[in-house]
């Protein structure tokens, strides 16, 4: 069977009742797939995309104490992130698997980059949603123990997760919400997705991705999401990142997957909605959820960017490890 414990895994998430939801999409969709669909999809007699360790780089070691204005993708949608003012780090998942259980689930085929402890110290961290491989309460514990002084910004209905876990320095928010810390503020934005991660909570948290920005700099995190009209509602909103950070894997079969993971030519689109200058990829090569194969999301991205007469560096789909200057 496709993806074996694996799919153990996403179907013992899919196998309950999709009543009781909360929250929707801008849309006014929930995005939900019923069991019949899912059972389709995992005995459909094709095989999972063969394991493959996509390159990395050990350059995120010549970072040097109190550095400005970087990123380093650690993995997934994970980064590292100093937008000149303070240390942010998105969606950290630190953990072998992206999953409830530790023996079963997508396992990762790369170790993330860099290790809990050769992080600077953190001062913000942001949460798009409370799926297992966004949100890992493993290692937003293991942060909160580094520093207890770290900030959580999650997704209005999963604080009570967080704080059960012992770390109460937790803020929800819901769309258009604002939060500022030293120079930084940050606003929760819509985004296409949904949310799950037991048996009866399906769409009771929210999801979103993150704008930040200080008077010199303007960030923006898509974490996880189908294509939709959010984005350009977003730059109408709060305009322009100087960079964005979007997703680009995780989006095959389409007919399972398009109302919730962007393939690269939508995530392009994405980019350009946003009137963004420059976007880097993530959520590829880390975790094998879905069909298509694994470094296929990035060749695409670089053919989409030459059929639209884009330049190269519009769009990167950076090494796990590089820093990427973060200047305008």
């Amino acid at each position: 069977m496709k993806y074996s414990l694996t799919l153990l895994v996403i179907t013992f998430l899919y196998a309950s009742s999709v009543n009781a939801q909360t929250y929707k999409n801008t849309n006014d969709q929930q995005n939900g797939k019923t069991f019949g669909q899912l059972m389709t999809w995992v005995f459909d007699g094709e095989k999972g995309p063969k394991r493959v360790e996509i390159e990395t780089s050990t350059q995120w070691q010549e970072l040097v104490p109190d550095q400005k204005n970087y990123a380093v993708w650690i993995g997934h949608a994970t980064y590292l992130i100093n937008n000149g003012d303070i240390n942010i780090l998105t969606d950290p998942i630190f953990s072998k698997r992206a999953s409830p259980l530790g023996f079963a689930g997508p396992k990762r085929m790369i170790p993330a980059v860099m290790s809990l402890s050769n992080l600077p110290k953190i001062d913000l961290v942001v949460v798009s949603h409370n799926h297992y491989d966004h949100l890992d309460i493993w290692s937003l514990k293991k942060l909160n123990k580094l520093n207890p002084r770290t900030i959580f910004l999650v997704p209005i209905g999963d604080g009570k997760k967080l704080i059960r876990a012992g770390i109460k320095n937790v803020h929800e928010m819901n769309w258009w919400d604002e939060f500022s810390h030293s120079e930084t503020t940050f606003n929760f934005t819509p985004v296409q997705h949904w949310s799950k991660r037991g048996l009866f909570d399906r769409n009771k948290s929210l999801w979103g991705g993150w704008f930040f920005q200080t008077k010199d700099l303007a960030l923006y995190h898509a974490g996880d999401t189908g294509y939709s009209s959010d984005f350009k509602t977003t730059y109408e909103r709060l305009g322009a990142p100087d960079f964005s950070f979007i997703p680009i894997g995780a989006y095959d079969p389409r007919w399972f997957m398009k109302d919730s993971h962007v393939n690269p030519e939508e995530a392009v689109q994405i980019a350009l909605d946003l009137k963004s200058p420059h976007s880097f990829g993530m959520h590829w090569g880390t975790f094998i959820l879905t069909d298509e194969p694994v470094l296929e999301p990035p060749a695409r991205l670089k053919e989409t960017l030459k059929e639209q007469n884009l330049a190269p560096d519009f769009f990167i789909s950076p090494k796990p490890g590089e820093i990427l200057q973060l200047i305008k």
